[in-house]
């Protein structure tokens, strides 16, 4: 009897590539082996989760369906590999040590949010976790920020440093815990601790004291440097106009509009319109900044400051996503918080978010008034992530905190390779066989800081993934910082060039799944980018797969005078748009009032000469000429502001503003020796000028605009398929951040029966570039 039951016996192992640790993988692994009935073993290593089960034939392949299909919340499973093993007669299921064994390839899961198990227990004056600042469990709070090494356990963690006292252990070492090797276990005796700092006292508080003296200051309309996930924040009352100002002025920040943070949903719908895919957006896990339509002003709260966002049609709101933050806002306590916090990165403008304590109290001395800190340190910086929802998805404009590092699933095996993005929102990408790591957003690339910070944040994903890419790529603008890094960093590896538009395309057909012999229509729209002919592109219909693309149509050239004076300066464009449309440069104009005498001289001479000047396509270009022709913006001090503010405009047109009949019409077709249907703007900017002197309000002209560009994409595309029989069009550029835009081109190109790929894992603007950099070089 004891030989028949052994051979009814198998045993079996698996091993797991993925999200799958720090996610409470491995309890679930024995949970659902102890279900079974099934003895063996589970343990990390540095290429994922690798458990053996011991039991019925029929138990085993359970157990293997379950693996993949009741996974906890966090995990993600790539891949399983199992492999039969012989029996050893084990008659328990043990949960192992980590083993450093192979390539490292598992990521850890991204900062979550906190859970409401674990706000439960904070709020809970019974539990022995109230009030505890830093309260976390298997299914929620730091991960990638805190992570030292793989495989994720917790001496590879910035906790190392905190021994657990007796309570913590035991959760700890407990599979039926909700906090079994939860990495960042901590309680109020063991754990990481709060400090106030002040600027006006030595002696700093802690605990309870520092967060009282904190909701305090806020206030009192004072600026706070908070110390979060993933970096300092500064905060101030978002309510008081005299806080917000003057953190402006202290951080020279301009008109960027700053994010806010709410205690919770019901001040968040006093201050913008949200729809139920917005809230489910804005309370997820991942709690990125929304950007929300803002309500009017109305009771007596008055809403948020004007200076948050000034000129912005809409307010970027997070949710609370540590506990600090919910203790910070004090609600029910006396005095409680401000309910609507300013929340910045903490940095100077253009340089990259302020992680370290020192550093913060040497940098952000001249910026704040004090300093909420804590003692946990963090590995990796950060940024919070930037998203909103269009045509019925989400639509990333930076992604960064709660996303990366997850893996994205490239259609095609790749070999090892490093996309180290363009200069503007820069991100980086390395990818081998069919996975790829995107980089948290780094930043724009003119600062020596930001620079550095690539540097650092590449040598982390090469640690995280084991990937040691054998090529690099990037942009091929010879001004580009980040190709002057490709090449300072390539130590005998080929650097190859992928073309700015091509890459955008790229993006978009990869995270669809597009094959590497597919083709689509691709529709990239932006500021600026590296041509082939040696303009400056931004306004192109393209026909591109992975290996190569032509260039099927453009919008017509006018001449970009002084680079980014010219981008700083939306007058100077609105100037070439005139001229190239043959009308005068009248003082009845906004835009050539707008323009100084002596500056108007000097571009007519560029203008008729060439000097100084290079050709550009760019539809951001001309976003902002029509933006200052209408009134709108004439200067601008961050980018795509006039654009924004055009966006804005458009929307509280109402959809009367949008009828056909009333559309501006681009001059099309004409084709060029080379085939390519150009797109005359000339016509638009006529209808423009026409309207303005007719006194046409400002919102009415910004509405017949973006209808215009939606029709002129619907054209480009119905051109392309005639020329091609192609019926997909994949969307991209910074241009399609604007969501007036892609709602409309969304539609027009349903309407005409395209397939249209949009952006919905990746930013649309230079935050996706890597992605599609990488896909590009891999199949050349």
């Amino acid at each position: 009897m004891m030989g028949q039951a052994r051979t009814r016996r198998i045993r079996r192992g698996f091993e797991v590539r993925g999200v799958v640790q720090g996610v409470g993988f491995r309890p679930f692994v024995y949970v659902t082996a102890s279900e079974l009935m099934l003895a063996g073993r589970v343990t990390n290593t540095g290429a994922g989760v690798v458990a053996e089960v011991e039991g019925a034939p029929e138990a085993v392949e359970e157990f293997g369906r379950r693996l993949v299909a009741d996974a906890p919340p966090l995990a993600i499973v790539e891949d399983v590999r199992t492999f039969d093993q012989p029996l050893t007669g084990a008659t328990e299921f043990t949960i192992e040590a980590s083993t450093g064994g192979g390539r490292a390839r598992t990521l850890v899961s991204p900062d979550i949010a906190t859970c409401q198990a674990c706000l439960d227990e904070m709020r809970d004056p019974a539990d022995r976790r109230h009030r505890h600042p830093f309260i976390t469990c298997t299914h929620c709070g730091p991960r990638f920020t805190i992570v030292t090494g793989t495989p994720y356990d917790r001496a590879a963690t910035t906790m190392a440093g905190f021994p657990m006292c007796e309570d913590c252990r035991a959760e700890y070492e407990d599979p039926a815990d909700r906090r079994f090797h939860a990495q960042p276990i901590a309680c109020h005796a063991c754990g990481p601790r709060l400090e106030l700092v002040r600027t006006d006292t030595a002696v700093p508080v802690t605990g309870e004291d520092a967060l009282r003296g904190a909701r305090e200051l806020l206030a009192a309309g004072q600026i706070v440097a908070v110390k979060g996930l993933g970096g300092y924040h500064l905060a101030c009352d978002a309510r008081n106009d005299d806080a917000v100002r003057e953190l402006r002025r202290r951080k020279r920040r301009g008109d960027k509009p700053f994010a806010v943070m709410v205690s919770g949903l019901a001040t968040a719908g006093e201050l913008v319109r949200l729809t139920d895919d917005e809230e489910a957006l804005l309370t997820g896990a991942r709690r990125p900044i929304v950007l929300l339509p803002r309500r009017p002003a109305t009771g007596t709260s008055g809403g948020v400051s004007p200076s948050v966002a000034p000129g912005n049609p809409d307010l970027g709101v997070m949710l609370p996503y540590t506990p600090v933050h919910v203790l910070l806002f004090g609600t029910g306590d006396d005095p409680p918080g401000p309910d609507a916090l300013v929340m910045t990165s903490a940095n100077l403008s253009g340089e990259p978010i302020v992680t370290g304590d020192a550093e913060a109290l040497a940098e952000l001395a001249p910026l704040v008034d004090a300093w909420l800190r804590h003692d946990r340190e963090i590995h990796v910086p950060c940024d919070d992530s930037v998203s909103r929802f269009v045509a019925g998805a989400e639509l990333p404009v930076r992604r960064s905190r709660g996303y990366a590092p997850l893996p994205l699933a490239l259609p095609f095996d790749v070999p090892p390779t490093l996309a180290v993005g363009a200069d503007l929102k820069n991100t980086c990408a390395l990818g081998e066989g069919r996975y790829a790591w995107v980089s948290q957003h780094i930043g724009d690339m003119d600062a020596p800081a930001t620079v550095e910070a690539l540097t650092r944040t590449e040598e982390r994903l090469e640690r995280l993934t084991g990937v040691t890419p054998g090529q690099l790529v990037t942009d091929p603008h010879p001004g580009y910082r980040s190709g002057t890094w490709a090449r300072e960093h390539a130590r005998g590896r080929p650097v190859r060039t992928v073309q700015h538009h091509h890459a955008h395309i790229a993006s978009v057909m990869g995270e669809h799944g597009l094959g590497p012999d597919e083709s689509v229509i691709g529709i990239a729209f932006d500021g600026t980018g590296q041509g082939t002919d040696g303009a400056a592109w931004g306004g192109e219909a393209l026909i591109a797969g992975y290996k190569s693309f032509s260039r099927a149509g453009h919008l017509g050239y006018v001449p970009l005078a002084g680079g980014d004076a010219s981008v700083l300066r939306p007058y100077r464009m609105a100037l070439a748009h005139l001229r190239a449309a043959g009308i005068g440069w009248d003082e009845g104009l906004p835009a050539v009032r707008a323009c100084p005498p002596r500056e108007r001289d000097v571009l007519a001479h560029q203008f008729g000469t060439g000097f100084g000047c290079v050709p550009t396509s760019g539809m951001g270009r001309l976003f902002d000429a029509v933006a200052s022709l209408a009134g709108v913006r004439h200067t601008v001090d961050h980018e795509a502001q006039a654009a924004v503010e055009l966006e804005g405009l458009a929307r509280a047109a109402g959809p009367e503003a949008f009828a056909p009949r009333d559309r501006y019409a681009f001059g099309l077709p004409s084709a060029t020796s080379q085939g390519q249907a150009v797109a005359d703007p000339g016509p638009v900017v006529r209808a423009v000028v026409r309207d303005v002197r007719a006194g046409v309000a400002p919102e009415v002209i910004a509405a017949r605009f973006h209808a215009s560009v939606a029709g002129l994409v619907a054209r480009f595309a119905e051109i392309c398929r005639e020329r091609t029989g192609l019926g997909v069009v994949a969307l991209g550029g910074g241009v399609f951040q604007n969501a007036v835009l892609l709602d409309a081109s969304h539609r027009l190109l349903t309407e005409r029966g395209f397939t249209v790929l949009r952006p919905r894992l990746l930013p649309p603007n230079d935050g996706g570039i890597a992605f599609g950099q990488l896909l590009v070089a891999a199949s050349g």
